[in-house]
């Protein structure tokens, strides 16, 4: 018995036929402090990597080296167009100056007829003239009737401007905008053209005695006469550009001077009643 009970043990002997295949039980019990540690899971291999082929990166950078160059070739084609555009657009909507005095053929050959537009950059055109506005009058005193010199009513707002930090709101722009507004109303005859050209002329004569009040012109105006003297401004030095500097001149007629264009009975009047 002792025989057949060996034989059968299936403990792998060399002269047995028979192994147990049977699966054996894992002990959950815990190891003892002579237990050797058991084997540390193997790590995960890493993922194969794919190499660097034409056609896996994003965008141009996917693409092989020659059509690389020919999308950055076409790119920069694109942005040279789009950069010719804009600067032929600004030259045409932009006021006159010397590069479309030289190159305004070449503007009008791109712009029309697919890009034109009409509207302007700057609306009105900068002043490329300088006006100043004169007066003179006709004064009667002690020795009789005399009409004065021509007397510059821009100079003396000039004069109020230059080194004046804060220079006032009348010396920058009354005269100037009185006199728009009387040549914009009136014709080349200085005939009003609407509603509001006595407005305008009514206007611009008491600006005038405004000024002449605090000058000593020897005697009582009765009658003041203005003009306009344009002179267009002198190119610059690298502009191939020829002007005529000497000034223009337009004369409005002689207009009497009434009493409601003195300043000094309206400023009595406002004292009067001030005092009341």
């Amino acid at each position: 018995m002792d025989a057949d009970h060996d034989g059968s043990s299936g403990r792998g002997d060399s002269g047995s036929v028979h192994e147990d295949v049977r699966p054996q039980a894992v002990s959950h019990e815990p190891a003892g402090p002579d237990a050797p540690a058991p084997e540390a899971e193997a790590p995960a291999p890493p993922a194969p990597t794919v190499p660097d082929t034409p056609g896996v990166g994003v965008g141009i950078a996917g693409l092989s080296f020659s059509y690389q160059v020919v999308a950055a070739l076409a790119l920069s084609l694109i942005g040279l167009l789009a950069c010719a555009q804009v600067a032929m657009v600004f030259l045409h909507v932009a006021p006159s100056n010397t590069l479309t005095k030289q190159h305004g053929k070449t503007v009008d050959d791109w712009i029309y007829p697919e890009f034109e537009q009409n509207w302007k950059l700057f609306a009105p055109n900068p002043l490329q003239q300088n006006i100043a506005v004169h007066v003179r009058a006709e004064v009667a005193g002690a020795d009789g009737r005399r009409t004065t010199d021509w007397i510059s009513l821009t100079d003396a707002d000039a004069d109020g401007i230059r080194g004046n930090l804060f220079p006032s709101h009348v010396h920058q722009n009354e005269l100037r905008r009185g006199w728009d507004f009387y040549v914009n109303s009136h014709d080349d005859r200085n005939k009003p053209n609407g509603l509001r050209g006595d407005l305008s002329e009514r206007y611009i004569r008491r600006i005038a005695m405004l000024r002449l009040d605090g000058v000593d012109l020897g005697g009582t105006v009765e009658r003041i006469q203005m003009r306009s003297a344009s002179s267009l401004i002198t190119p610059p030095s690298w502009s191939t550009e020829k002007a005529d500097t000497r000034p223009t001149y337009r004369e409005l007629p002689w207009w009497p001077v009434n009493p409601d264009d003195l300043p000094a009975p309206r400023d009595a009047a406002r004292a009067e009643k001030g005092d009341k």
